[in-house]
């Protein structure tokens, strides 16, 4: 039996002091909030934690600025109007305080990458990275020096909608994603007039949300919420990430926005994060339909109280904290931390220097160079799900039916979130198609004028296509707005009359591609049978079109791998790699589909184990998925020791051999399993990955080095321990499968 040894670690996660990349705190920017504040009156400092929504030229939102009533707008994109507002601010109000202008600068700006979840299927920090500076870029030449992102919310319900915005259900990925894209978006100097201050969202459990329902309630013990939700948030401030957003939800029924264990405690006093926390739009005055609050006064007072410095959109603060102050429910140390903390972002942006936006030291928006950059992210977000008869890659001999509503769909392949990308720059699979091939070999018939409509009367025409062509390609999936906030869906079948459609166009006999754009892991279950490969594209921004194409003929391999479990049937949520394995695992030997029950069947026949009757236990399609059109042999697995005492590091390396006739890039993935700990662990966790590409024929050694530290988790004091034991390693192309050995940590 396992003896319960802990060793505590001063582990990155949750317990170290942040190290910033960015300096927030300096004795000298320190003065000048001394003296700032010495100099503000109260009606000031609520100014500064007071967020309005941009109303461009009027006089009465002017008036406040001028009066320092507004310390930051959201939302306004014309640099002129920006100027303006930062005029008032800077020259006519009577301290001169700059406004941190903000906006949802979530997978691009003008210039639209993939959605986060297509981001993260490149499994490629840094292509994010240099996503996000591109994007911080065409924000900061309009004005902007604030992005409500990234979004890190781990999410294991596709039936949410912001699911699209996050990188999907491993905390481990997830921080190595969200750290990459504050770095793209802060860079190494966030005085930088190219930087954006990025926000860490939403804080926390967001993603956990009861049934996938937006903005719900959510239920973690303290352990899975410092096992998962937590790490990704630590990742972003130990990057330096200058703010962060509340949650909308309920956290074991207190208000993310009015929760002072998470923000006081855990971000501001374990983390010792110095920049400042924003609520999300209006999620102050939310926490009255919550219940927790009575009135928007009451909501005052606990968001404060919390550790919220500003208010988005809403006025609670401004109406009621000079009341909460004198009645003494408040003190005026929580107003001054507050603005400390704001004003610490706005000396960190340079904007009491320079306040103004000068658009002739920014390029072109949406230039060839950034469009260039788009198209790579879409091409490595892409997933490559069945490749039947290795119909890809297609010659360009072939004659295609172009057949499917999102063919030409050029606003719906950006995605959710995409407030300033434009539809005439967005390049759709046709307009690629037509570029590529010679017209008389493209067959086109949109069929379906969106993704929810029901009309057949094109379907015939659509078959017809078919007949003569020598390939069917499908672009099906989901309009944007079917995700994103708000947007959930209790059903995860192709929308619409999209599966009847294809029914129809399998009956031609021809061989059928499917490119499915969606905002979120669709159940196909429906249709896999009548299609020959399968494309995910998520949706993948302004240059889709030209990236999938490039896919479709073999001028690239796909490389994308999921991060997020594909389900068979919605019944099978929520279903994640990372579970624990229970007292009975389902076994592939024992499990009966239930029409291959027999009558009158003994109760214990069909196992006493974990999995559904009538979907088994595995799912569609598995976290690190995605296959390629070459093959990958995974041989020669080495562990540099068996056996490691507390503070050491294992070497773990395999062999990779390209071993197809096309020269493609594999996502290598490094597991771990702790067999038995004072907390059950997961069957599986990610604790590397590394892309690496080969040519056919070609070998590399991958290594990874794993410490005791990265085995740590939370243990039952909440305390990141790491014990000693036995542990199983993987060196695998996904969350199935691979390499598998042996070692254990020494006493």
């Amino acid at each position: 039996m396992k003896k319960t040894i802990f060793s505590t670690i001063a582990f990155t996660f949750i317990f170290s002091t942040a190290v910033f990349s960015i300096e927030l705190v300096t004795s000298e920017t320190e003065k000048k909030i001394d003296a700032l504040i010495e100099k503000m009156t109260l009606e000031e400092k609520i100014g500064q934690m007071t967020q309005r929504n941009a109303r461009s030229g009027s006089e009465p939102f002017e008036g406040m600025i001028r009066d320092g009533k507004i310390g930051s707008i959201l939302n306004e994109v014309n640099v002129e109007a920006v100027n303006r507002a930062q005029k008032i601010a800077v020259e006519e109000s009577r301290l001169a305080i700059p406004l941190i202008v903000g906006r949802d600068v979530i997978h691009g700006f003008r210039t639209i990458f993939p959605i986060p979840l297509g981001l993260a299927a490149t499994w490629n920090p840094q292509l994010v990275e240099e996503g996000s500076r591109i994007a911080a870029l065409e924000a900061r030449s309009v004005g902007v020096n604030w992005t409500f992102a990234p979004m890190m919310d781990i999410a294991r319900d596709p039936r949410w909608g912001r699911i699209a915005e996050g990188y999907g259900e491993d905390p481990y990925l997830a921080s190595r994603m969200a750290a990459a894209m504050v770095r793209g978006f802060q860079s190494d100097d966030l005085a930088s007039p190219n930087a954006l201050a990025a926000c860490m969202k939403h804080f926390v459990g967001y993603g956990a949300a009861i049934g996938g329902r937006d903005y719900n309630t959510t239920y973690i013990p303290e352990l899975l919420l410092r096992d998962i939700y937590l790490p990704p948030f630590k990742a972003s401030v130990d990057a330096g990430a200058a703010t962060l957003m509340t949650a909308f939800n309920d956290l074991n029924g207190v208000p993310a926005t009015g929760n002072a264990f998470i923000l006081r405690d855990i971000l501001k006093g374990e983390w010792a994060f110095q920049g400042f926390v924003v609520s999300d739009w209006a999620s102050v005055t939310q926490m009255v339909p919550h219940g927790y609050c009575a009135d928007h006064k009451e909501a005052a007072e606990k968001a404060v109280v919390a550790g919220v410095d500003m208010e988005m959109e809403t006025p609670s603060y401004a109406d009621h904290i000079a009341e909460l102050l004198d009645e003494g429910a408040l003190t005026l140390e929580m107003i001054d931390d507050a603005v400390r903390r704001i004003l610490r972002v706005k000396f960190a942006l340079g904007l009491f220097d320079n306040p103004y936006t000068d658009t002739a030291h920014y390029p072109t928006l949406a230039n060839e160079k950034h469009l260039a950059a788009a198209k790579e992210a879409a091409k490595q977000s892409v997933v490559l799900l069945k490749n039947d008869g290795h119909l890809l890659p297609l010659s360009k001999e072939m004659s295609v039916a172009v057949i499917g509503p999102l063919a030409d769909a050029p606003q719906e392949q950006l995605g959710t979130w995409a407030f300033d990308g434009r539809a005439e720059e967005s390049q759709t699979p046709l307009t690629a198609l037509r570029d590529f091939l010679s017209p008389e070999k493209i067959n086109y018939v949109q069929a379906l004028p969106y993704s929810r409509a029901k009309e057949t009367h094109d379907f015939d025409q659509a078959a017809q296509a078919a007949e003569r062509s020598d390939v069917v390609l499908l672009f099906m999936g989901e309009e944007a707005i079917l995700s994103g906030e708000a947007h959930c869906r209790a059903n995860l079948d192709l929308p619409g009359a999209q599966e009847q459609l294809i029914k129809v166009i399998a009956s031609a006999g021809k061989p059928i591609v499917l490119v499915v754009m969606a905002g979120r892991p669709l159940t196909m279950g429906n249709i896999l049978e009548h299609i020959d490969a399968l494309l995910y594209a998520f949706h993948p921004g302004s240059m889709g079109g030209p990236a999938v194409v490039d896919l479709l003929f073999g001028i690239d391999s796909p490389s994308g791998k999921l991060t997020v479990t594909f389900p068979k049937v919605v019944g099978q949520i929520p279903m994640y790699y990372n579970h624990k394995n229970t007292g009975r695992p389902p076994q592939a030997s024992s499990w009966v589909h239930i029409d291959d029950i027999p009558l009158n069947a003994w109760q214990t026949s069909l196992g006493n184990e974990s999995h559904y009757l009538d979907a088994g236990f595995t799912p569609q399609y598995p976290f690190g998925y995605g296959l390629s059109y070459t093959t990958f042999e995974y041989k020669d697995l080495q562990l540099s020791s068996p056996a490691i005492k507390m503070g050491e590091a294992l070497t773990v390396s395999a062999v990779i051999r390209n071993s197809g006739a096309m020269r493609a890039t594999e996502i290598v993935q490094l597991y771990c399993r702790d067999l038995a700990a004072s907390i059950t662990r997961p069957v599986r966790e990610l604790k590397g990955f590394e892309r690496i590409t080969l040519e056919p024929g070609e070998c590399r050694t991958v290594e990874f080095v794993l410490t005791t530290e990265d085995l740590a988790f939370p243990g039952p004091d909440m305390k990141m321990v790491a014990e000693p034991g036995a542990f199983h390693v993987w060196i695998a192309p996904s969350s199935e499968g691979g390499l598998m050995g042996e070692f254990s940590i020494a006493e």
